[in-house]
């Protein structure tokens, strides 16, 4: 399971990536001339080499994260549907707690989401000690250290929403450098066209920013999303089991 999800990822960084080099490559045959200098820097010497075009690039792998995220949430939410636990309201009897704990063993994916994770864990501490209380204990356990499992999942993603600034702040310094070294140049300062090459690569530095302000803002409102969304999924489960699981079992004599 862990060799399928390690492929599925790499699998969504390629497209991630090929999806970020198409981009660009639209921008720069239908962008006016302002714009590409702004989005890309395509003027640049070392074109497509460009600290823009490495943003492009890490916003597109954090869409692929966040894809993934979002379909790790949906599933979250779908495995309420999928009747791992009896509705009905009446007492769990041994025999329907080892259906239930069978039922889940013997699924598929059944070790993988949230819910029958926390399922299995609350019946098993519940057949070793007989008491409602340690089952409740445990599902508490569970849910504090699924909540932190699910800030871990957001660690690519939080140091993306970090690289992309950071390279933002990268192509501002080397545009000031590259701007004042055309100005150290004794023979530039007797161009025409002095001030305008020394303001254009002053701007374009300064663009690079507010360009990588704007991708990394756009990528937290879009993870804050999906990270409240599988988070709800988690309450949501938990809710499920204490209503379901924890209020229905009947401590041993």
């Amino acid at each position: 399971m862990k060799q399928a999800k390690f492929f599925r990822r790499l699998f969504v960084y390629m497209v991630a990536f090929i999806a970020a080099i198409v981009f660009i490559g639209i921008l720069r045959f239908t962008m006016g001339d302002q714009l590409k200098e702004i989005l890309l820097d395509a003027d640049a010497s070392f074109w497509p080499f460009t600290i823009q075009n490495i943003m492009w690039v890490a916003l597109f792998l954090g869409f692929g994260e966040l894809f993934l995220r979002w379909s790790a949430a949906a599933d979250e939410e779908n495995q309420l549907k999928r009747g791992y636990l009896p509705t009905d309201g009446r007492k769990l009897k041994p025999d329907t707690i080892d259906k239930i704990r069978d039922g889940i063993v013997t699924r598929k994916y059944g070790k993988e989401a949230f819910l029958p994770r926390m399922i299995q864990r609350t019946l098993d501490q519940f057949k070793v000690s007989g008491k409602s209380d340690q089952a409740i204990s445990v599902l508490n356990s569970s849910l504090e250290l699924y909540m932190h499992e699910i800030d871990l999942r957001y660690s690519m993603l939080r140091y993306l929403t970090w690289l992309i600034p950071s390279l933002g702040f990268i192509g501002t310094v080397m545009g000031i450098m590259f701007a004042l070294q055309y100005a150290g140049v004794p023979a530039h300062a007797e161009n025409e066209d002095f001030l305008y090459q020394v303001t254009s690569r002053l701007g374009v530095a300064f663009t690079t920013t507010l360009l990588a302000l704007i991708m990394s803002a756009v990528l937290v409102l879009i993870q804050s999303v999906i990270q409240s969304k599988e988070e709800r999924a988690l309450n949501e489960a938990g809710q499920y089991c204490l209503d379901n699981l924890i209020l229905r079992l009947e401590d041993e004599a």
